[in-house]
């Protein structure tokens, strides 16, 4: 999986749900909302103060190692 600033949170988690602390980390406790879901990565870090390039970035290495 590739991971943008537009990927929804929802699609991550479907694809593997071990990056879940990924959100934890940064302050998002909501995982299991259905709203939260359909949040794109920019618009949560927007929310909890975070730099979605960042994410974005942990979030494609942690996929290119675990493929």
């Amino acid at each position: 999986m590739v991971v943008t600033k537009e990927t929804l949170i929802g699609e991550i988690l479907d694809a593997d749900t071990e990056v879940a602390p990924f959100f934890l980390n940064m302050g998002m406790h909501c995982l299991g909302c259905p709203a939260s879901r359909m949040e794109s990565i920019e618009q949560a870090c927007m929310v909890h103060g975070v730099d979605a390039d960042d994410l974005v970035e942990e979030l494609n290495a942690y996929f290119e190692s675990n493929g």
